[in-house]
């Protein structure tokens, strides 16, 4: 075994965390971890795993469920692309009678690219394929000074070739697991501990004073700004809701009625005629509640809540939705609703 592959296992058996998918080889609990925890925190998955489990403890019982079930218990983690990916994918493997046991097969499945393929193959199956995740990316730059870009397909490519040359074939997912404990707990992105580093003899990036520059990026990803006004038209106890079915963020969870605008206006002094044309017969005055602006990975959404309370009962409004006040929990919403209708 090379000894930088040594020096990492040996350092994860004395440093790393109990969780729960490191104590199973099941394919299933070890593809739900993964998509779980992809742009998300360990800290903050650990209770979804949890819960996912429980309510869907097996591929069968995740495929048969329907999707709005599946985003209500998503809710709250944000990309929710994964969660509707993970649902289909849950299908192919039952429609095909199981997991599929090559990193070739793991790939067609919805959703799994090269990373997740290569966690759930060497974790699961132990296939000998390395992982490369934003961990593995920090350590391998600084290890070796890699100044490559590594949001090219250049950089990426040459990525994963140093993985896969480091990678002991006799124990994958034991290593795959220790590079990346290693870059979560010790070549941490700012101020890592470099004096109690195993590594440090060996760290280019240490010897040459590259650690903050490292690993580099070719560009800034564009934010875009955009400007939701929704509306909680409600009376004593029913509200509306509405489904967002489009192909675009929070496709498939549910709402209050929204209107876009295409840049930021003053609309408290008309708020009349920024309300959707199917509730102007209400004629009721319409109230400022709240604003705030939320941050998603390539947005910023710039969102105003407006009040509109009825008396009576509450007309059918196509494409809107008809709940009970006291049943919103059971909806799947996005994190922006909840906190908008808390005033948060």
């Amino acid at each position: 075994m090379d000894v930088i592959a040594e020096i990492l296992i040996n350092w994860y058996d004395s440093h790393r965390r109990e969780l729960p998918w490191r104590e199973t080889t099941d394919p299933y609990a070890v593809w739900i971890s993964e998509i779980i925890l992809q742009q998300t925190r360990v800290a903050q998955g650990y209770d979804y795993y949890v819960r996912f489990m429980r309510e869907f403890p097996t591929v069968e019982a995740l495929a048969e469920a329907d999707e709005d079930r599946v985003l209500r218990l998503w809710q709250g983690l944000g990309y929710y692309s994964r969660a509707r990916n993970l649902h289909a994918a849950a299908r192919q493997v039952v429609a095909q009678g199981g997991f599929p046991n090559t990193y070739e097969g793991l790939l067609r499945l919805r959703g799994v690219g090269a990373y997740t393929a290569a966690a759930i193959g060497s974790f699961a199956f132990g296939l000998p394929v390395a992982v490369v995740d934003g961990n593995v990316y920090r350590v391998l730059s600084r290890l070796f000074a890699v100044t490559e870009p590594i949001d090219t397909t250049a950089g990426q490519k040459y990525f994963a070739a140093l993985a896969a040359q480091l990678l002991p074939h006799e124990a994958p997912a034991h290593y795959n697991q220790a590079v990346m404990e290693f870059g979560a707990l010790q070549c941490v992105p700012h101020s890592p501990n470099c004096d109690a580093c195993p590594l440090a003899d060996k760290c280019l990036a240490l010897a040459r004073g590259l650690v903050d520059e490292l690993p580099v990026k070719s560009h800034r990803t564009k934010v875009t700004d955009r400007w939701f006004n929704y509306f909680y038209v409600h009376n004593a106890e029913s509200m509306y809701l509405h489904k967002r079915t489009s192909d675009d963020i929070w496709r498939g969870l549910y709402e209050l009625p929204m209107v876009e605008q295409p840049s930021e206006e003053n609309t408290e002094d008309d708020m009349a005629a920024i309300l959707p044309a199917e509730f102007r017969q209400f004629k009721k005055e319409i109230r400022f509640r709240c604003s705030r602006r939320h941050i998603l990975s390539h947005q910023v959404i710039h969102a105003t809540l407006y009040e509109v309370e009825i008396t009576g009962k509450l007309p059918t409004l196509n494409p809107y939705n008809i709940i009970r006040i006291d049943k919103l929990d059971d909806y799947a919403l996005p994190r922006l609703i909840t906190l908008l209708l808390h005033g948060e």
